[in-house]
Order: structure tokens, then C-alpha cells, then sequence
């Protein structure tokens, strides 16, 4: 056979072998093919644009429920923080990581609506009102997937960890997942929600141990109970980037926030 010829055919059947092993792997995975397309973007395009280094193994657990919180300072931190979450377990599983967030940006069409969709987050109305969302993750949790919040509700511009919700503390304590906090440090920014996924930048997370709140699983739900489980949650959080929680205080935007508790379970000691 000609050497040529033989070259040609060896770079076929390299590339169909290539091809069947992608189209494996995106129709085993259980997310669907979308989140797989985004996980091999990801992998290939984040590494390159904002480096992303790590402290440690990705600790998230590769076959039951977790909540992941973390601060949020750019659109691109749901994807800067599911890039490296199949290195926590053996088998290398690939999870999306189905984040809470605001439904004005789920609802996006191109890359932001796309990114929201194929990693299957949960849309969350900023009025407040609705409850349906903490009720769906509560079901996903029971149903072993990955939870992620951003406690701080929208993109904050300073270090410092900002005045969160309680609603954190009800999912988590409703739950009783475990939850891992991760700081990262100098996430893309720009001025619009797409300029910070073609911005460079020299981003890090900084991964902790799962939160131990088993010490307030059998107390009695209160305000004054979540803000109290809050504050610890967020501290926590906060001494991973070496900054501090600003607090916990009710506020009149309150309900700006992206979770609000069901009012059949959330009961004020006022």
C-alpha cells in the first residue's frame, strides 16, 4: 500500500475511534449531550483564557447530594467552578452542577441562556415571591445531584464576602446535604455579562471541607436559626479567600435576593 495512502487511512480511523469515544461519553452522560459539549469547552478553553489553579482535589462527592457555595464576582464562575468537579471522585463522573440563579439570565437567548440551560440550573424570579425553585432543589438534593449557590445574590464588585441570604441555611438544613464552600479569587470581569468569557485573567479557587451542621439539625427552624447558620456558612466561606463576612442583617432589598424560604416551613420567632 501506498505510504500515503496508509498515512491517510491511519488518521481516519484515528479520528473515527476519537469520534465514537466522544459520542459515547456525551450519550452515557446523564445531563444530556448539551452539558457534555459545555464540559469539553470548558476544559479546553478555560485553562488557556484564566489558567484557573486550585489548592487542592476538587472534594465534591461523585455520586450523591452536595451544595456548593461560593462568592460571585463574574458570570463565568458556574463554569470556573464545575471545570474541575469530576476530579473529586474515582470514577471521574461527570455532574453539572445545577445552579440557583436569576431567571432574566436563564431566559438569555445566546451564550449566557445556553451556559444556564445545558448545565441545567434553576431559574429564580428576583421578586421573591416564588418558592418553587427551593422546593426543586430540594427534590434534586433528595435525588443525589449537585446544588450550587451564590448566597450573595447577585455579582458583587469587592472582596469581602456580602450580606447573604437565609435561604442557604433552610436548603442546607431541610437537606441536610453536605455543603462545600469555595472562594475564588480574581474571576474574569467586564463590563457586560459576555465580555468576561473572552477576558483573561489569573483565576484560582480555593476548595474547603464540607460544612459540619449536624449540631442545628434538630433545632427548631427560627429567623433567628438561619441567620445564625448563615453567618457560620458564610465565615466559613470567607476564610477561605482571608477576607470577612460583612453580616447577615436584614435589608430592604431583601428580596432582591435569588431564594426565598417556603412559607410552610419557615417559621420567625417574631
Amino acid at each position: 500500500m501506498n505510504p500515503e495512502l496508509a498515512g491517510i487511512l491511519t488518521l481516519v480511523v484515528y479520528a473515527f475511534v476519537a469520534l465514537s469515544i466522544m459520542v459515547y461519553q456525551a450519550v452515557k452522560l446523564p445531563d444530556g449531550w448539551q452539558a457534555w459539549i459545555l464540559f469539553v469547552i470548558a476544559r479546553v478553553y478555560a485553562p488557556g483564557l484564566w489558567g484557573i489553579k486550585r489548592n487542592r482535589r476538587c472534594p465534591f462527592p461523585g455520586d450523591s447530594a452536595a451544595i456548593i457555595i461560593a462568592n460571585h464576582r463574574s458570570p463565568a464562575d458556574p463554569m470556573i467552578l464545575w471545570y474541575n468537579s469530576h476530579l473529586g471522585n474515582p470514577q471521574k463522573k461527570i455532574r453539572s452542577i445545577r445552579f440557583l440563579m436569576a431567571r432574566e439570565y436563564y431566559e438569555l437567548p445566546g451564550l449566557i441562556g445556553w451556559i444556564s440551560r445545558a448545565m441545567h440550573a434553576i431559574p429564580v424570579d428576583r421578586n421573591g415571591q416564588d418558592v418553587a425553585p427551593v422546593r426543586e432543589a430540594l427534590r434534586q438534593l433528595k435525588q443525589g445531584e449537585l446544588i450550587g449557590v451564590f448566597p450573595e445574590g447577585g455579582i458583587q464588585a469587592e472582596r469581602p464576602i456580602a450580606d447573604a441570604n437565609s435561604g442557604i441555611a433552610f436548603l442546607a438544613l431541610r437537606s441536610q446535604a453536605p455543603v462545600y464552600p469555595v472562594y475564588i479569587n480574581n474571576s474574569p470581569r467586564g463590563k457586560n455579562m459576555v465580555e468576561p468569557f473572552y477576558s483573561f485573567a489569573e483565576t484560582s479557587v480555593v476548595y474547603g471541607d464540607s460544612i459540619d451542621l449536624s449540631a442545628y439539625y434538630n433545632r427548631r427552624v427560627s429567623r433567628e436559626l438561619l441567620e445564625e447558620v448563615t453567618t457560620f456558612m458564610m465565615q466559613r466561606l470567607a476564610e477561605l479567600g482571608d477576607t470577612v463576612y460583612l453580616g447577615s442583617e436584614s435589608t430592604p432589598d431583601q428580596n432582591a435576593h435569588l431564594i426565598r424560604m417556603p412559607a410552610d416551613r419557615y417559621r420567625s420567632a417574631n
